[in-house]
């Protein structure tokens, strides 16, 4: 569906969805890229969204490898 640059940021927040209204066509809580930020996070990585509306959504992250 795509999300607009505005509410980019807020995706990744507890609760928040870019999609809030009353007649929104997908369900959830509003937790699982909040979840997804804090493990790739917790391993010191980094996630981020490349969106354009109407046409969808990249999510990429890393996290660096360990070294020996």
């Amino acid at each position: 569906m795509g999300i607009p640059e505005e509410k980019q940021d807020e995706i990744f927040e507890s609760f928040k969805q870019a999609d809030s209204g009353t007649t929104r066509k997908f369900g959830g809580a509003g937790l699982g890229l909040t979840l997804v930020k804090k493990l790739v996070e917790m391993h010191s990585g980094n996630i981020w969204v490349e969106s354009e509306p109407g046409k969808g959504s990249r999510f990429t992250f890393i996290i660096p490898r360990k070294q020996n």
